[in-house]
Order: structure tokens, then sequence, then C-alpha cells
């Protein structure tokens, strides 16, 4: 059998913590790369070799490890760390006709920048679209980056106040009557919006937005005859509203204003016969000059890694069953 094609290279400057760092404990971050790229990697130092498929392979753990021990220098990488690097590594090209710019967001946690292609489109287009959609599964960023780009919005006086939406439809469980008022009748189904307004801003300066109703819960069917004028719209898990819903909510948006619609449509908990809203928006709406769409799919899941090969093993299945129908 012929050796696997090979490179070396250097890392410089010699630095033997940030070696440390960038190989985790006992070469955890090397062993993680390796499964990941499908490549071997050896080092003596700051000089590495690395063994692969082919040259793309090889080109690809070069580079990665370079950037890796250029950011070992300034921060403490980990697993997560490594796997959202991982993540950008193998994204597919982007749309050529947009070529996105680097949009970061600043808010209380620090600076949040796109991870990949398809996340620095996303952000890109809600900067430059007063209508966005982002559809693909869970773990990829949809709901917390669309947070992020509201929450910069409203520190930055762009708009008045933050209007958070998601369809009341229960996963597949009947939860019976909930108590309280609206807003805590509706808080199960916010709730991943609500975690990602805590870790922007802060509990206690969500709790205070909240109630001065610059930021508002709404459940959508609350949204009819409204009009919002300069406000960040975010409507939520939009995979289970009706064509009805989605037309309705589509039409809420005065001047000054931004959407952003998120859903995964593997995930729809509509009846059977009820086609989902954001399937037909996308039908609907693919040529409308000023709406977006960011289509994302399991290679950029920013989760745990076993959550992309579930997402990739589901959706291998359903490949299957729209050809042959579904097992009995």
């Amino acid at each position: 059998m012929p050796p696997l094609p090979q490179r070396d290279f250097t890392l410089d400057p010699p630095d033997t913590e940030r070696l440390a760092n960038l190989a985790g404990p006992f070469d955890a971050h090397l062993r993680q790369i390796e499964l990941r790229l499908g490549v071997e990697i050896s080092n003596r130092g700051n000089v590495f070799r690395v063994a692969g498929r082919d040259d793309k392979a090889l080109a690809r753990t070069e580079s990665l490890l370079r950037e890796l021990y250029t950011d070992a220098g300034s921060e403490i990488l980990d697993a997560n760390a490594i796997h959202l690097r991982l993540s950008g590594v193998e994204e597919p090209v982007p749309d050529p006709g947009v070529v996105p710019q680097d949009v970061a967001i600043r808010v209380k946690r620090g600076t949040i920048r796109g991870r990949g292609p398809n996340q620095a489109k996303y952000l890109h287009a809600i900067a430059t679209h007063d209508i966005n959609f982002g559809i693909g599964p869970a773990g990829t960023g949809k709901t917390f980056l669309a947070v992020a780009m509201a929450v910069e919005a409203l520190n930055e006086s762009r708009v008045q106040r933050l209007v958070l939406v998601r369809p009341a439809v229960e996963a597949g469980e009947k939860l019976g009557f909930l108590p309280g008022d609206l807003t805590q009748k509706v808080d199960p189904y916010l709730r991943p919006l609500y975690d990602a307004l805590y870790e922007m801003l802060g509990v206690e300066k969500v709790i205070k937005l909240l109630e001065k109703n610059v930021i508002e819960i709404a459940p959508l069917a609350y949204m009819r005859g409204r009009t919002l004028n300069d406000a960040f719209v975010i409507l939520d898990e939009a995979q289970n509203t009706t064509i009805e819903q989605m037309k309705m909510f589509l039409t809420r948006l005065g001047f000054g204003s931004t959407a952003v619609v998120t859903g995964d449509m593997t995930q729809i908990d509509l009846p059977k016969h009820v086609k989902s809203g954001l399937k037909d928006a996308i039908e609907v709406l693919r040529d409308v000059d000023g709406v977006s769409f960011t289509f994302f799919e399991a290679r950029d899941v920013v989760r745990h890694p076993l959550v992309a090969r579930i997402v990739s093993a589901y959706e291998r299945r359903d490949a299957i069953d729209a050809q042959t129908g579904p097992a009995p």
C-alpha cells in the first residue's frame, strides 16, 4: 500500500504554552481534528507533519492548525472552540451572487461574528434586508444570531423595541391549560429567545426592558391588525405557522423595522393536512426583491459534534423515504 501524502510545516514563533493550548490535554484537540478531517497529525515541538487522503485535506488541516495556533496565544482553546473552528473548514461554497461583508455584533458578552460562510451571509443579509428568512436544522445559530442583531440594533437606537413572536404549537404533546397571564402562558414557547437575550443583555436588564415594554413577547395569533414601526421583529419556529399566519405576520412590518423569520422544515408540528406557512413563503417569496433567504445545513451546526451527525442521519432517512416511501 503506497504511503499517504504528507505535508511538513512549522508553527512560529516557538511557544510551549501555546503549543500545549493548541494540542489540548493528552493531545485531545489534535485527535479531534484528525477524526473530523480524516488525517493523521504528528509533531515534535512546533514542527508538524500531517498525512491524509489528498492535498486538499492536508491544506485544510495546515490552515486550521495555523489559525488555531494564532488564537492559542490569546484565548484558552477547548473542545467546543475546536468544534466551532472545524465547522468552518468544509463549508459549502457560498452563493456566488453574494459576497458577505464581515458583520461584527457588539453585545455585553463581547463581539459576535458568523462562523463560516452561511452564518456570515445570514448576518450580512439581516444588516441589508428588511425581511430575512433563516432556515435550517437545530443548532445552526439561526435564532441566536437574530437575537444578537436585534440587541445591537436596540443598543444603537436603530429600533425602539424588540418584538419576539412564536406560534404556540405544542411539539407533539398536549400540555393542557397553562396558568398565569399572557406572558406566563407564552413563556414556555419562547424560552430559546429568552435564553439568548439573557446571554446578550443579562437577566436584570432583560426584566427591566420587559417591564418597560421595550422587549415585547407576542403570540403570533395576537399580531393581527398591528403595524410595527421602528421595531426589530423575530418570528421563531416559523415552520409551525399556517399560510394565513405567515402572510399576516409579514404584512405587519412598518417603517424602520426589520423582521427575521427562523424555522426548521424537519420539525413541523402542524396537523398532517396543513401546509407550513414557512414552506409556502419559500415558494412564493424566493424572487421578491428585499427579502433574503439563508439556508443552513448540518455542517453549519455549532452545538455538540454529535448533533450534526444526528441531523445528517435524519436527512439521509428523509431522502430515502422521499424516493421509496416511509418504511411500514
